[in-house]
């Protein structure tokens, strides 16, 4: 059985969040990608408190493919650490998990 996850990734601008997922569902890397924001990020970064408009990608792919989705994400990403961070997909609908896996590589 495929292990499916998602992976959540933020972005600097919606240029940039609407180009991810693009890139993600040619590569067929990602059955789908949701876009959403803008939304407000608080953290540290290089010493200093932060906070940023960002916006937010939630894509869905099987665990095979999270290398060289993560990959592909640093490839195309503005920031020297981008966010990507994978959860799993414990159960879903069968359906759209048979959708899933014919939409991915």
């Amino acid at each position: 059985m495929t292990s499916y996850i998602e992976v959540h990734i933020t972005t600097a601008s919606q240029d940039e969040a609407e180009l991810l997922a693009n890139v993600l569902i040619e590569k067929k890397l990602a059955a789908c990608v949701q876009v959403s924001g803008p939304i407000q990020s608080h953290y540290v970064w290089e010493g200093q408190a932060e906070s940023a408009q960002e916006w937010y990608c939630n894509a869905k792919t099987s665990q095979d493919l999270f290398s060289e989705l993560a990959e592909t994400v640093r490839a195309n990403h503005s920031y020297k650490c981008p966010q990507i961070i994978a959860l799993p997909i414990l159960a879903g609908n069968q359906d759209y998990l048979d959708w899933m896996s014919e939409q991915l590589q």
